[in-house]
């Protein structure tokens, strides 16, 4: 690797970042160059591997202006051996204070596509040896207007009342089937969606709904229409039997006020509730696989708040 030469950009190299060619332009993002105009994407915080004058490797932090976490690797590019991305995260580590998280996005069922694949293991083989270790999986789905289930008439759905019921819901619910956009809430703001979703989603409660059985909550569903695209944001549930129902209903409201399209994350090991996303119309659209520093376990973990996380750089 004596003929590597690694370094930041500096200001007005965006066409240095760019004459890499994209190894997987089947994946929305935002690019380099928008991303620096919104400021999410900075030249000091962009990376590049260079032999012979070509870019041969090139690594993206970002950070939407005004967050108060640190920035993430969102852009990671490798057409070299997997040593020589290794030796640019490196490089970047040292400059930016030490490993960061890594976001490795790919296109929906990766494992299963042998051109994906070779893409992807390189960056990913680079990121191990970098120090980064394998947390945990996310997939992003998509509804764009298959129609939706009929209901059984078991359950009845309304808006949430204030504040306070959605929170008393929250605080009873352990694990949320569905959280859409967490790791970009933690990174920008401090806030656990899990915990705390309305000190990220500052729609009306009335988005959020509420499922009855005999009178009684049995799950609950957040969604967002105004925010960079319409999402469900949060899903929850006391019984596992409402949760097709309850996303049809959660996604037929946001359809009603013009949503053309629904994402929703989901952890990629809670194989149930994908596959009811899937029954409810949902198609996957990628997979993110979070990589994070070996010696912070569990720390940190990727949807957009609105518009200005979206033109900050973000496509999550």
């Amino acid at each position: 690797m004596t003929d590597l030469v690694i370094r930041p950009l500096v200001a007005g190299e965006e066409n240095l970042f760019d004459s890499m060619p994209d190894p997987l332009p089947q994946l929305r993002k935002v690019g380099y160059a928008d991303g620096i105009a919104g400021g999410g994407y900075r030249p000091e915080n962009t990376w590049v591997a260079l032999r012979a004058g070509r870019v041969v490797g090139r690594a993206a932090w970002l950070l939407p202006p005004g967050s108060v976490g640190t920035p993430w690797l969102e852009r990671f590019d490798l057409d070299a051996e997997p040593e020589a991305g290794a030796a640019l995260l490196r490089a970047a580590h040292e400059a930016l204070g030490g490993p960061l998280p890594y976001y490795a996005s790919m296109p929906a069922h990766w494992r299963r596509r042998p051109e994906v694949l070779a893409v992807i293991e390189a960056p990913m083989a680079a990121a191990r040896l970098a120090g980064l270790v394998e947390r945990r999986e996310r997939i992003r789905c998509s509804w764009t207007g298959t129609p939706l289930p009929a209901t059984s008439g078991r359950y009845t759905f309304r808006p949430a009342a204030d504040p306070l019921e959605i929170n008393t819901l929250v605080a009873r619910i352990a694990e949320p089937e569905v959280l859409t956009g967490m790791e970009v809430a933690r990174a920008v703001a401090g806030i656990d969606l899990a915990t705390d979703p309305l000190a990220w989603l500052e729609g009306p409660p009335g988005a959020w709904r509420v499922a009855l059985d005999a009178g009684e909550p049995v799950g609950l569903a957040g969604t967002a229409g105004d925010a960079c695209y319409p999402l469900l944001a949060y899903l929850g549930l006391f019984d596992e039997a409402v949760r097709g129902e309850l996303l049809a209903d959660a996604v037929r409201v946001l359809a009603d006020g013009g949503a053309r399209e629904v994402i929703a994350d989901v952890d990629a090991h809670r194989v149930m509730v994908v596959a009811e996303l899937e029954r409810t119309g949902f198609r996957q659209l990628r997979s993110r696989v979070v990589f994070e520093p070996a010696e912070e376990p569990g720390s940190g973990t990727v949807a957009g708040r609105g518009p200005a996380v979206a033109a900050a750089g973000q496509q999550d």
